[in-house]
């Protein structure tokens, strides 16, 4: 952008578009995960989980874009339904790592699986290749925006 230069029409905005994508995708999301009981926020932590396990609730937090303070009410609540475990006291420190249950993990099987029925329907229309470069795309808009100069 040069200076001065303003945003222009929102339908040619990256920017709003992208968030436009985000929401209408956590919209989504949210209708998928109501009957399975699970907020966003927990279905994201327990596929984190499922994928890596004994992750700490600061990881957890990280890899579901919420604060430590939410994940830890996240965690809370799938301890309370049987989803999640945490030991009673920290080995080392003051983490607390989680791991999936037997019932978590299959409740985050239908929830990943359903998760998935949106993630195809979001890119019906694109090829695999399209597929493939948004990520890449939407990997470099990311890392743009993160990375320090």
């Amino acid at each position: 952008m040069h200076k001065g230069e303003t945003v222009g029409p929102l339908d040619t905005a990256v920017g709003y578009v992208l968030k436009e994508a985000a929401s209408a995708l956590r919209g989504a999301m949210d209708t998928t995960l109501r009957p399975l009981n699970l907020t966003v926020p927990q279905y994201a932590c327990l596929e984190l989980l499922g994928q890596r396990p004994g992750l700490s609730n600061a990881d957890l937090a990280r890899g579901a874009f919420v604060t430590r303070q939410s994940m830890n009410v996240v965690l809370q609540g799938l301890e309370a339904r049987g989803l999640v475990v945490r030991p009673a006291e920290a080995a080392h420190g003051r983490q607390l790592p989680a791991e999936l249950t037997p019932a978590g993990r299959a409740q985050l099987q239908a929830a990943s699986t359903a998760v998935r029925a949106v993630e195809v329907r979001m890119c019906a229309g694109l090829s695999p290749a399209r597929q493939k470069e948004l990520l890449a795309t939407l990997a470099v808009c990311a890392r743009n925006l993160t990375e320090t100069t």
